[in-house]
């Protein structure tokens, strides 16, 4: 059904290129326009017509704009050929080809350039929409369906950008894909696809990798919110620092927004990570009114007491606006700074607190987020998304009383991302092995790497925790054997994470994704052993 609300979205074609020229030198990014191979005043493309927008060859359509974008694993100017025998008129490239019959538009940063033609073609849908802008290492999935809930109950309907689903209108459907925020052209037809659907506002997850590759480029944000920042994709940015300037160009981007919306931009912040500082400062330096929650007590929305059920969290919560007490439907402490992200929201926009409350706890859960499975044995099984040492560690630290309570220990099943950051591995192994009683390492999304290399570099960190091969430390690359061997030693008690898949319906592995769910792998497993 999404499919078809963004298929119904798409604009009238074709269009003639004379907006998009004019947005590149804007932008800064043309340097040259080609034709039929040799150098052209750009005003002879300009009025061209082209009938779409691809930056994969094998979804040009006759008449299409193409843009080549150098990538991880192929760059797109090596399939220009393919793209004009596809019937593409004009390409955006970096580097000219010369292909007789085909326009060329020659820039300086073709991922930008993506990401201006995706914003041209789908006419800035952006500026008709309130945007916030989640992003941090851990919590951005809770954080974006609580404020989904929230804008909701305040009357003001929402769509949802994210890593476990999208939401268009009334619409929800789950995100098949291993990416958060998608790619320009992507992101823009939904966001289109949202206006369409009667959406006054759009909850995206902005990932630094969304940042860093310029997916989110030419999208109006009003609001940036920062969950926490730890440990992570430094596979992409090669230092935390620069991890860390990719999250904080989300806010200083508050400084150039242009929403047709009535929001004041405003960044909210974390007052109790590291980095807040840091991120204070980007939003004054935007203009943009700041906004903090936390426990600490300079935070202007703040949690002064935190009672802790097993599924459910009661948090006392004092703000400039309002103050009383938050029934979470949420287990976890870590929810605690997730919902205060979103009162917060609720005090930068001016919604009323009551149906700020009214959404947050209207949500009962969230899918690969602290789910728990029960077929009748006699240890608890939790499914989590957690594939950060920062989530890990949060997650095994709020379950270890839950066993204790119960007689028992910590079980943990997990693996690392292939072709991601591998200096997180150890660290990973590290915390688990300090942790728990046993651990076992399996596959999560090996990619092209060796499977069993990846589980030896997280099982360094557990063995220099103490942890003993055969023993207390299982190396098994098939994750349902691995689910499998952990539940076979599970005692009474015990609670057993399954960590890292999460809500995700495949394992990448160097052939391609294959089928997977851990909820289904999980009752299986406690199925072999009799409990149905």
């Amino acid at each position: 059904m999404i499919t078809e609300l963004i298929r119904a979205a798409e604009p009238a074609r074709p269009r003639t290129l004379g907006g998009l020229i004019e947005r590149l030198e804007a932008n800064g990014l043309l340097a040259a326009a080609r034709l039929d191979g040799a150098p052209a005043d750009p005003a002879a493309l300009a009025r061209l017509a082209i009938t779409g927008l691809a930056y994969d060859s094998r979804r040009v359509m006759p008449g299409g704009l193409f843009v080549a974008i150098a990538g991880e694993h192929a760059d797109g100017h090596e399939f220009l050929d393919v793209a004009a025998g596809a019937g593409a008129r004009v390409a955006i490239v970096e580097r000219p080809v010369g292909r007789a019959g085909l326009g060329e538009l020659v820039v300086t940063d073709s991922r930008r350039a993506l990401a201006s033609a995706a914003a041209w073609w789908y006419g800035d849908p952006s500026h008709e929409l309130g945007v916030v802008g989640i992003t941090g290492t851990d919590g951005k999935t809770t954080t974006s369906f609580l404020a989904v809930a929230a804008l909701e109950a305040a009357a003001v309907p929402a769509g949802l950008v994210g890593t476990v689903e999208t939401k268009i209108g009334r619409q929800r459907e789950a995100n098949p894909e291993h990416v958060t925020t998608p790619q320009a052209p992507e992101l823009q037809a939904i966001l289109r696809a949202m206006v369409a659907a009667g959406d006054r506002a759009a909850v995206i997850e902005t990932t630094s990798h969304g940042l860093a590759l310029h997916r989110v480029d030419e999208i109006a944000y009003d609001v940036a919110i920062l969950t926490n920042l730890s440990h992570e994709h430094l596979e992409l940015h090669g230092t935390f620092e620069a991890y860390r300037a990719a999250k904080l160009s989300l806010f200083e981007r508050l400084a150039a927004r242009q929403s047709a919306r009535s929001w004041s931009p405003a960044g909210i912040v974390n007052r109790d990570d590291p980095s807040a500082t840091l991120f204070e400062r980007a939003t004054r330096a935007a203009g943009a009114r700041l906004v903090t929650y936390g426990t600490a007590p300079g935070a202007e929305v703040r949690a002064v007491r935190v009672t802790e059920g097993p599924r459910s969290l009661a948090i006392d919560v004092v703000g400039p606006a309002w103050r009383g007490r938050l029934e979470l439907r949420l287990g976890g402490r870590f929810n605690v700074h997730n919902a205060l992200a979103v009162v917060a929201l609720g005090e930068a926009l001016g919604l009323d607190p009551e149906a700020v409350r009214a959404g947050l706890e209207s949500v009962v859960a969230v899918p690969g987020r602290m789910e728990r499975i029960d077929a009748g044995q006699p240890f608890a099984v939790v499914i989590d998304y957690a594939h950060s040492p920062a989530a890990l560690d949060k997650v095994l630290e709020i379950l270890a009383p839950v066993a204790a309570a119960g007689g028992g220990g910590l079980i943990a099943v997990f693996g690392s991302a292939g072709e991601r950051d591998r200096a997180k591995r150890p660290m990973m192994g590290r915390i688990a092995g300090r942790r728990c009683r046993l651990v076992v390492l399996t596959d999560e999304d090996p990619r092209g790497e060796e499977p069993l290399a990846i589980l030896e570099e997280i099982a360094r960190g557990a063995e220099a925790a103490g942890m003993r091969r055969g023993r207390d430390l299982l190396l098994v690359p098939d994750r349902a054997e691995a689910i499998a061997a952990a539940f076979d030693q599970a005692r009474p008690g015990d609670v057993v994470l399954l960590a890292g898949k999460g809500h995700e319906h495949s394992i990448i592995y160097a052939d391609g994704h294959r089928p997977w769910d851990e909820r289904a792998a999980a009752l299986e497993a406690l199925a072999g052993l009799g409990y149905r």
